[in-house]
């Protein structure tokens, strides 16, 4: 594995509110859940892989990955998912991507690893705009994320700006970091687009 370093993390414990409330993850897409796409683009690139979930707990079991819930109740958002994330991981680095994005870079970590240029959170951007949830994370800022969770902050750039950040651009585009939060949105997508 090229990165033992770095720990995989999909986050997929958000309320979906956009698709009625469905569990995102299972939403289907092309014939599959959107989380059996992600961790098809995600689980060849990191030693170890896990999913947030905050309900639907054993199905995505099933699907062979330890499962973290977000350490406090009450959907709070990807904040709480990727704290979550920092502090169930046992290695330097976790990388975290959302569970609604199934057209992920096939190098996606090794191009954000060499992005980041010794600054503590390497960012995707497609030349357009940043992905906030697409990111490369040094795990121990766990604690100065709980300090801010715990000081009412639930935006993820935000925080993001109080430590050494670098966006890493990505050629491919929007397309690779589509993602599906409406029907339309599934229907705008190239139909090979996750080949």
């Amino acid at each position: 594995m090229e990165h033992p370093e770095i720990t995989g993390v999909v986050l997929a414990g958000g309320q979906g509110r956009r698709l009625g409330g469905v569990d995102k993850g299972w939403y289907h897409f092309q014939g599959r859940p959107l989380i059996e796409h992600v961790v098809t683009r995600l689980e060849t690139q990191v030693p170890r892989l896990m999913i947030n979930a905050n309900r639907s707990l054993e199905a995505y079991r099933a699907l062979g990955f330890a499962v973290i819930e977000d350490r406090r109740p009450g959907f709070a958002g990807p904040l709480m998912g990727i704290w979550s994330a920092l502090c169930a991981a046992d290695t330097p680095w976790v990388v975290v991507v959302p569970c609604d994005t199934p057209c992920l870079p096939g190098d996606l970590v090794t191009r954000l690893h060499q992005g980041i240029g010794g600054k503590a959170i390497a960012v995707a951007h497609d030349g357009t705009r940043a992905h906030p949830v697409i990111a490369l994370i040094r795990r121990d800022l766990a604690d100065d994320l709980a300090i801010a969770l715990a000081a009412g902050e639930r935006k993820v750039a935000r925080w993001y700006a109080r430590h050494p950040c670098r966006y890493v651009n990505f050629a491919e585009g929007p397309a690779a970091f589509a993602n599906l939060n409406t029907p339309q949105d599934g229907a705008a997508l190239a139909p090979d687009a996750t080949q």
